[in-house]
């Protein structure tokens, strides 16, 4: 097997760190909450669309392109661990743990981007 193949094999079985993401406007104090099952490529996504102004919710991006980008923090909220089944679909417990997330006092709907598209 050539190295690039080796590589490419390497990081396909590394495994991703799942869980709940934010992306937080520190000055109005308001959070896009999502899930991953590959948060900091869904982090890099975000950042990337906000950077180019085509974030698909507009009230972020409008917010993002009024503040500037240090007015905004990425970061991890909760993590996942996957179980050690190899048929394991972590979407539904993904979709729990957003739950519980949002459930907390700090993701009231009034704080929050999702939805506001």
């Amino acid at each position: 097997m050539n190295l690039h193949k080796k590589l490419k094999q390497q990081y396909k079985d590394t495994p991703r760190t799942m869980g709940v993401y934010r992306v937080y406007n520190q000055e109005d104090e308001l959070s896009f909450v999502g899930v991953a099952k590959d948060i900091q490529a869904r982090l890099n996504r975000h950042q990337a669309e906000l950077k180019f102004g085509k974030h698909r919710n507009k009230a972020l991006q409008a917010d993002w392109n009024r503040l500037g980008e240090s007015s905004f923090v990425f970061q991890i909220v909760e993590l996942l661990s996957p179980l050690e089944d190899p048929d394991y679909d972590p979407t539904e417990d993904l979709e729990e743990l957003l739950d519980l997330t949002l459930a907390q006092k700090e993701y009231r709907p009034s704080r929050l981007y999702n939805g506001n598209n």
